[in-house]
């Protein structure tokens, strides 16, 4: 049974939430804003970041990128 669009968006927000908090303390992060939609069949994931680092955007990206590979194998373990 596949997932549902409510778990696939939860899938992604958390690995997304989880990826930039194993880079930066809760404290650092000014703001973040993960936002995801599943809608027939595509993921969208955007991500603001904002924290006094020049590798924020590099984070921003590895976090997109973590959404997405969560969402993969989420399909993996129930297709």
């Amino acid at each position: 049974m596949e997932p549902t669009d409510e778990e696939v968006v939860q899938t992604a927000a958390e690995a997304a939430e989880g990826l930039v908090f194993s880079r930066y303390r809760r404290s650092e992060v000014d703001d973040l804003d993960v936002t995801v939609s599943f809608e027939d069949g595509v993921l969208e994931v955007d991500i603001y970041l904002n924290v006094d680092d020049s590798e924020a955007e590099r984070v921003a990206e590895d976090a997109v990128r973590a959404a997405e590979s969560a969402v993969d194998d989420l399909f993996a373990e129930t297709g």
